[in-house]
């Protein structure tokens, strides 16, 4: 019944096997990719036309990760999957990065790609796992698919860096020292296609060195996907590209020279009327079978990306005027909204961001439901780009694949120079509100994030800026890296590098490719000319910071406490009631971890004080020989008890209230009065000794032995 294909090899410490024949057999292609025990399902359908008019490739990617792979159930009310997490949205871009410019130029077929988790063994993170089977099932498909690519992680410790490291390994890497780079890469048997990283200012060499690590490593995956290929893939999809060359040479022929006076004007407002009366003129001149011809927009798209990257290459002179290693004019500032706790507004040329910097408490950490177990962040970063910052309506108020993903990135180069949270135990949202775009606008929100946090007092080890570069690569092999890419020049050229980190080194790298891959030599030269715009934007940046800045009236004070471990119980008391009592009493937010890790949280430092005394009361034991203000809490004929050391009580014999002889201590004292006492000690029975003579009850101090015997 089942015609199963199945290969396998032994991948750094663990077994890969891919296994296709069983599952989803109407699908154009599946595969079941297994590494350890985390199995990924891939499934590929593609339609056999295109449709009509269709200008576009309509590749869409899915990666859904299933709870029961972990053996969990789903939160909530409805107790299913919901919409789709931050972590399969990033890993369905991850996927698509690097499959989209593999499939053959003029395809505009409709494509489909599904990964499910199956399983997951909390140990070899499933999203490469899912790249290696969306590869495989496309390479079987028969779809015009120039793959296969494989993808792997990689880890860097103790100056060697690891193949597929653990997803323990991964977890909170600014608590791990020892783990500086979590970095992903896919690629073709010749070039690197996409970078993905995290990391802990690694110097370019470190960098380049981990990027050609993996692709090394990727080798015998690609391999393993060829070999199940040429065992199990359909006939390929008889496919031809539309040849549109007499369609090419009428919109050259039309309005070449209005486009290329165009793309000649600095000013991006200006330029993109200029192109688009361009565009109107060529349409003009066309018959009225060359304007309906689906084949149009690639014609006019190549007409406008042979100006822009054959000007580049050959002059060395960009759009705007730049030279290629020429950062725009840039503007920081700080301190602009009067009630948040950080602001800072940072524009290089017609890109601007507004970042906010947000402080909170423990209460305001986010609850991530992972497949590998339930964790909190007390860093966010939320990245918004609304249609006006592009001079264009659109639907405003849904967040999509690209905002998640632009603030994941942005997310990872700052998270690096975050303090640790017990140096600064605040919870940080930052958001980054895109009102100007063209280029590189993720690098803005880093600038912008690294001055905002800044200003609101966060103690950053170091200041972060990024920039993007972009590629123009020629079939002669000529190429220009260009600093600081434009929107067109992204659209257009050949590659998207962004680059963020400090002066010492970088903290996150993404890259995607749109042709085939690039050389060594150009990824070792486009880090170089990112560094020296990196340092030039940090030079930038520092002209914003005059000094240290104040931290925020309207941020709550944090402070911590440590307490021992066996007497958390005894703060929070029985169904909450002590720790709810401490939060009414002193109006201060109280928050305490596993660990006894203590935050008191209040605008008021009175608050924090009386929560910080009524902790220590419970936790710490009171000291002999020191002296206390109590409150008498019942009167026996041997004495009174004094509660006082939170809640604990000690006896005051009556031979211990005053010098002199009492009838009864009800003569001296009532219930409910605040007196004065010192702790003698404790009594075989480990009862609290405590006297009221010993002590001046008007001043607290003291008396000394000639004076009570005066």
């Amino acid at each position: 019944m089942f015609n199963v294909t199945k290969k396998s090899m032994e991948w750094g410490e663990e077994t890969l096997t891919l296994e296709t024949g069983k599952v989803a057999r109407q699908a154009d292609g599946s595969v079941i990719a297994t590494l350890g025990e985390t199995s990924v399902m891939a499934n590929v359908t593609f339609a056999r036309k295109q449709k009509p008019g269709q200008d576009f490739f309509p590749l869409t990617v899915h990666y859904n990760e299933k709870y029961y792979a972990a053996g969990k159930i789903p939160g909530g009310f409805f107790k299913r999957e919901a919409r789709p997490t931050e972590k399969e949205t990033l890993t369905s871009r991850l996927i698509d990065r690097p499959i989209r410019p593999l499939f053959v130029p003029g395809f505009k077929n409709e494509v489909l790609v599904i990964c499910t988790v199956l399983s997951h063994d909390l140990v070899n993170d499933p999203d490469m796992v899912a790249m290696i089977a969306a590869s495989a099932a496309l390479t079987l498909s028969g779809a015009p698919f120039m793959g296969p690519i494989g993808a792997c992680r990689v880890g860097f410790e103790d100056g060697e860096y690891v193949l597929n490291p653990t997803v323990d390994d991964m977890q909170d890497l600014r608590l791990n020292p020892e783990q500086r780079l979590d970095l992903v890469v896919a690629g073709t048997k010749d070039a690197v296609m996409m970078v993905e990283s995290e990391a802990y200012e690694l110097s370019e060499t470190e960098m380049l060195g981990a990027v050609k690590f993996a692709h090394e490593q990727i080798q015998p995956v690609i391999d393993l996907i060829i070999e199940l290929a040429e065992a199990a893939a359909k006939e390929p999809f008889d496919f031809q590209p539309v040849d549109y060359s007499d369609l090419y040479e009428a919109v050259k022929a039309a309005g070449e020279t209005e486009m290329r006076a165009a793309f000649a004007i600095a000013d991006k407002q200006e330029r993109t009327a200029a192109v688009a009366a361009a565009r109107d003129t060529i349409l003009a001149a066309l018959t009225e079978e060359q304007q309906e011809d689906p084949n149009l927009g690639s014609a006019m798209k190549k007409l406008e990306a042979g100006i822009l990257r054959g000007d580049v290459v050959k002059t060395g002179k960009r759009i705007d005027g730049r030279q290629t290693n020429e950062i725009r004019d840039i503007v920081a500032e700080t301190g602009l909204l009067p009630r948040t706790h950080g602001s800072a507004l940072f524009t290089r040329g017609e890109t601007q961001g507004l970042v906010v910097t947000t402080l909170g408490t423990g209460d305001d950490e986010q609850f991530i439901d992972a497949l590998h177990g339930n964790f909190k962040s007390n860093f966010l970063l939320h990245y918004n780009f609304p249609p006006y910052s592009v001079g264009e309506v659109g639907r405003f108020g849904f967040t999509g694949r690209r905002e998640i993903g632009h603030g994941k990135l942005a997310w990872r180069a700052l998270q690096a120079v975050l303090p640790a949270s017990t140096d600064f135990p605040y919870t940080i949202r930052v958001v980054s509100e895109i009102t100007e775009s063209n280029g590189s606008s993720s690098m803005a929100s880093v600038c912008g994030g690294s001055l905002s946090m800044m200003d609101a007092g966060v103690p950053l080890k170091a200041p972060v800026a990024g920039v993007a570069m972009g590629l123009i690569l020629e079939d002669d092999g000529s190429y220009a890296i260009l600093s600081d890419i434009l929107g067109d020049e992204d659209h257009l050229g050949d590659m998207d590098f962004k680059v963020a980190g400090t002066e010492n080194g970088i903290t996150s790298l993404q890259m995607d490719i749109k042709v085939a891959g690039i050389t060594a030599e150009i990824m070792e030269k486009a880090l170089e000319q990112a560094k020296d715009g990196r340092l030039h934007i940090l030079g930038e940046m520092n002209k914003a910071l005059s000094g240290t800045a104040e931290f925020s009236v309207h941020a709550p004070r944090i402070e911590t406490m440590q307490v021992p471990t066996d007497k958390i119980r005894e703060v929070i008391g029985s169904g909450g009631k002590v720790i709810r009592e401490i939060v009414e009493v002193s109006g201060a937010k109280v928050d305490i971890n596993d660990d006894g890790i203590i935050k008191i949280a209040s605008p008021d430092g009175e608050s924090i004080k009386k929560a910080y005394e009524m902790i220590h009361a419970i936790v710490a034991e009171p000291e002999e020989g020191a002296i206390y203000t109590g409150k008498v809490v019942k009167i026996v004929d041997f004495g009174a008890f004094v509660n006082f050391f939170g809640k604990r009580d000690g006896l005051v014999h009556v031979s211990q209230i005053e010098n002199r002889r009492l009838n009864h201590p009800s003569d001296v004292l009532k219930e409910g009065q605040e007196v004065k006492v010192k702790l003698l000690g404790f009594d075989d029975r480990g009862k609290v000794r405590l006297s009221m003579k010993m002590i001046d009850q008007e001043t607290g101090e003291e008396i000394k032995k000639e004076e009570a015997a005066d």
